[in-house]
């Protein structure tokens, strides 16, 4: 029988620098939302991430690196655009997908050739990167499908006997997972939207394509993680309703709200979470899954949730809420 691990939040970045050099598992504080680190050139490792989320090897990881200079040691080409996007946005919140070197196990990139990478905007991950000295791959710690954390505390909630260590590096200051684009052809193709918004994507490197979800393939490998119809979604169900629509509970049933600004709801919802008082954001994008997470541990029979202007970071922000409203719940999995 497996030892049981006895999970400890922390601020020892050489602590968690051993353990990754280890083989072993920590949380690691981004910009974006906490990730559960292995390193990325060892297969046991990046096994145990997949094991640790119950994550099927189908969705790909991304991979941090410390800067940009590092990329070649994940990476067997940068092309001009790719030089240009890390020069601009890199510490940031945006991913590259690249051809992948063979040091990185196929396993991270669900056997593509095409390797997600980005260097974090966070103190405290950047150098946990440096004294590790190893690109590191980290998706969101949590179980997979469910709610991305946040807060070191989420982590917890969700990973405690999954994972060694986890680095609290406090509340995360995007709070919504990175822009992934692709550069793996000719056309350059925004997987998932993210933290940095698309519009500056296209200023920098000229127009961009989006891709498509297609439900028919959420078994086949992914070309970059959260591209599956249905992810970053409650246990409860979740209704969504349009930017001006005026918020009413259903009859009958117990119901929170998830809304922003000043928008008037009705009365009768036993919860209500407004992630942001007025028109930014930024703000919204900051607390959007810790409001997800305040409804979803309310015992409501439904979370209904107001979407927004689709621009900026409201398209991110749609998007998760389309997907986490998509399909069957993901089951409630307690940690062994």
């Amino acid at each position: 029988m497996k030892a049981k691990i006895q999970t400890v939040i922390g601020t020892d970045v050489q602590r968690a620098a051993d353990l990754l050099l280890a083989g072993r598992l920590v949380g690691m504080p981004t910009e974006t939302v906490y990730g559960l680190a292995a390193d990325a050139t060892n297969a046991l490792a990046v096994a145990a991430v997949f094991e640790a989320k119950q994550r099927p090897t189908f969705d790909p990881l991304i991979v941090h690196i410390a800067n940009a200079e590092q990329l070649p040691l994940v990476v067997s080409e940068i092309p001009k655009r790719a030089k240009i996007l890390s020069r601009a946005v890199w510490p940031g919140p945006l991913t590259i997908v690249l051809p992948k070197r063979p040091e990185i196990s196929d396993l991270v990139t669900s056997g593509l050739p095409g390797v997600g990478v980005r260097v974090p905007q966070h103190p405290m991950a950047l150098e946990l990167l440096k004294r590790t000295g190893r690109p590191l791959a980290a998706p969101s710690a949590n179980l997979f499908g469910g709610i991305s954390p946040t807060t070191a505390q989420h982590v917890l909630d969700g990973l405690t006997g999954r994972v060694d260590y986890i680095l609290n590096g406090g509340p995360c200051e995007v709070g919504v997972e990175s822009t992934v684009i692709s550069l793996m052809s000719d056309d350059a193709v925004v997987l998932r939207p993210g933290g940095f918004p698309i519009e500056q994507l296209e200023r920098l490197i000229g127009p961009v394509k989006r891709a498509v979800t297609d439900p028919a393939l959420d078994d086949a490998a992914q070309p970059a993680p959260g591209m599956l119809s249905r992810h970053y979604a409650p246990g409860t169900p979740m209704r969504l309703i349009s930017v001006d629509e005026l918020a009413e509970p259903e009859s009958g049933r117990h119901c929170g709200l998830l809304t922003w600004g000043d928008w008037p709801a009705s009365g009768g919802f036993e919860r209500i979470f407004r992630i942001c008082e007025d028109y930014n954001l930024q703000i919204c994008a900051a607390n959007f899954f810790a409001g997800l997470r305040d409804l979803d541990s309310a015992g409501l029979d439904v979370i209904i949730a107001r979407q927004f202007p689709e621009v900026g970071l409201g398209v991110a922000l749609n998007d998760r809420l389309r997907r986490g409203a998509s399909g069957k719940a993901p089951a409630q999995t307690k940690p062994d």
